[in-house]
């Protein structure tokens, strides 16, 4: 099925019209009052403490919807879900079942008892923290690296190696619909108002279909490589892509045209988190920090150090924390360090 191709995004500077740089992109001339406002909160509170979570690496964090809650995802085949205490993580349950390495994992949008974890032992499983139980195992065709719950909470995406995304009532817990693509599908995600989902490809572009009827409805030039992660503002008014370029590209809602780009980065951007006001974004990639921008206007706004790449960032759902996750070193490397660690930054210096 051709797709109306819309003309290039960040690499096509002066251009107007669906996924093309916005002419009002300008450089700011000095921090804004909320920057610097935010910078002086972070230099009071700019600690990150470990938790330990998992025997191995860990892929994927997540945050409750009503922010009591975090889960992590791990190669060790299990989930972990501490609560926040304050100032620290409490490690509440270890959930086992999967047979194979959870990849990603999500929350329901609304309810903040329900996880889903998505593995490549062709499964998802749906947990309840109240029960501490997997209240559903649903079989799917390949081996799953990618997930997402509808904003309305009625459909559970799930992506696989083969490039199939499956739908899946989240009640019924029956797949339906099916979709076969012809290009590497990365990340997955549907916008907030429930009617369009998008996907990022490794071709560079974010493809947009409608919902539920999954028919394309435009296919945008995002990056000239792989296009990776994709992420939407909590206020519907962006959605920005990371891209193995190492730039991330920040794209009007409704327009569909790019409105800036964040260039901090040197590696492949991996991972990308908005804050829970929309005006921060937080991206990272095997660069040993995170970089966190202003969303309005691009400026750096601080960098969380860290001493190896970082595969997973997720900020707070009320607060300024963000959540993260890198790839720790094993024992036999450095002993000092422990694989599997859940890191949180924004704590107050003196915790």
């Amino acid at each position: 099925m051709a797709i109306p191709q819309a003309s290039m995004g960040p690499s096509s500077l002066g251009q107007s019209g669906p996924g093309s740089m916005a002419p009002w992109c300008s450089v700011s001339s000095g921090p804004t009052r909320y920057v610097l406002g935010m910078q002086e909160l972070f230099r009071g509170h700019s600690k990150t403490r470990e938790f330990p979570a998992h025997s191995a690496k860990v892929h994927s964090v997540a945050w409750s919807c009503d922010g009591r809650r975090l889960a992590s995802g791990s190669f060790d085949k299990t989930a972990s879900v501490f609560l926040l205490e304050k100032d620290r993580l409490v490690k509440e349950n270890n959930y086992r079942g999967h047979g194979d390495s959870v990849d990603q994992l999500c929350w329901h949008p609304s309810n903040p008892d329900l996880f889903v974890t998505a593995s490549g032992d062709k499964t998802i499983r749906i947990w309840d923290v109240r029960t501490t139980k997997c209240i559903a195992t649903v079989n799917t065709k390949g081996e799953n690296i990618n997930i997402c719950w509808s904003p309305d909470g009625q459909t559970i995406a799930v992506g696989n190696k083969d490039d199939v995304v499956t739908f899946i009532d989240a009640k019924t817990h029956r797949s339906k619909a099916e979709e076969q693509f012809k290009f590497e599908v990365n990340e997955i995600s549907w916008n907030n108002d429930n009617n369009m989902f998008f996907l990022t490809n490794g071709n560079g572009c974010i493809n947009i279909l409608s919902y539920p009827e999954l028919k394309p409805v435009q296919s945008i030039n995002a990056h000239p490589s792989n296009c990776i992660c994709i992420k939407f503002d909590p206020m519907g008014k962006y959605f920005a892509t990371g891209s193995a370029d190492a730039l991330v590209s920040l794209w009007d809602v409704d327009e569909l045209v790019c409105v800036r780009c964040f260039s901090r980065l040197d590696w492949p951007v991996r991972t990308l988190s908005f804050s829970h006001d929309g005006k921060m974004l937080a991206s990272a990639s095997e660069d040993h920090f995170i970089d966190i921008a202003e969303v309005e206007t691009g400026d750096k706004l601080w960098e969380v150090q860290c001493e190896s790449p970082t595969f997973t960032v997720a900020w707070h759902p009320k607060r300024p924390l963000l959540a993260f996750a890198c790839d720790d070193k094993d024992g036999k490397y450095d002993s000092s360090r422990e694989a599997g660690t859940v890191k949180l930054f924004g704590l107050p210096n003196d915790s």
